[in-house]
């Protein structure tokens, strides 16, 4: 493929009315396969990197996606130029990343064929079964038991962060995240923990019975997660102040349940 190919074949995958080059450097580097440069609107790709043109595709669309997220920053300003920096491998980069490989699967210019290697098929196989699966019905069970605990703890007038913070010595957050999915079904198992974090993190049945839908079909997490926002973008004002009420009265709950805790423990010193 020559440089004219392959911005053809990103054109074709998805439009950009801002123009942009494709180079081939004709070198190889040990840092990075590939980068755009935002202020020239450049895709350099360092093509002796690369083994086949399917390596050097996914590189191609990988540079192509910040090209993209450039141009609708560049339409979000008014066409002023955005600064340029920070974190830019962020959840709605990939999540428009896989979004362009699965259009470029079904168009052809790119495969993840694991059918041409039985070994990483089978492999592929076995660590879903003996590891992602059974590492969520573990973390299920997990989630259960801390419920439990928090119950009993309720029950015993034992305060149940003082408890995960000294006793269990387990981050709060992680606790959290743990017993949600300890909510979950058993038939979620599927999904693995982190799948399942995020599902359970889902409150509305119709939201969550869409996430759990996009993880079946093969959907990323990153892209499942995106999708949540976006929905969550089309929320009414008031349901918006109404969560984020919520959410800073929550925010507030737990740092005077931390403030409470601080000032007995300085009491005791």
């Amino acid at each position: 493929m020559d440089n004219e190919k392959i911005k053809e074949m990103l054109l074709d995958i998805q439009e950009s009315k801002l123009e942009f080059s494709v180079v081939m450097t004709g070198k190889e580097s040990k840092r990075v396969n590939g980068l755009y440069k935002p202020e020239t609107r450049e895709i350099l790709l360092h093509n002796k990197n690369f083994k086949t043109d399917n390596e050097l595709i996914y590189t191609a669309v990988h540079e192509y996606t910040h090209h993209l997220i450039n141009e609708e920053r560049i339409e979000e300003s008014g066409g002023r130029e955005p600064p340029h920096g920070g974190r830019v491998h962020n959840n709605a980069f990939w999540a428009k990343f896989h979004g362009l490989l699965e259009i470029a699967e079904e168009k052809g210019y790119y495969k993840m064929d694991l059918a041409s290697s039985p070994e990483l098929e089978e492999l592929t196989k076995e660590i879903k079964e003996k590891y992602i699966v059974p590492n969520g019905r573990l973390m299920q069970e997990f989630g259960k038991k801390l419920i439990q605990a928090h119950n009993l703890c309720d029950e015993c007038n034992i305060r149940y962060e003082d408890y995960l913070d000294r006793i269990l010595q387990l981050p709060r957050g992680t606790a959290k995240s743990v017993a949600m999915v300890g909510t979950l079904p058993d038939e979620d198992a599927y999904m693995g923990f982190d799948n399942m974090k995020i599902v359970s993190s889902i409150k509305k049945p119709e939201e969550r019975a869409a996430a759990q839908n996009a993880i079946k079909s093969g959907k990323s997490p990153e892209s499942v997660i995106e999708m949540m926002k976006k929905k969550a973008k089309t929320m009414d004002p008031r349901t918006k102040l109404e969560k984020e009420r919520d959410r800073l009265t929550k925010t507030i709950n737990e740092l005077t349940t931390r403030l409470e805790y601080v000032e007995e423990s300085l009491a005791n010193l």
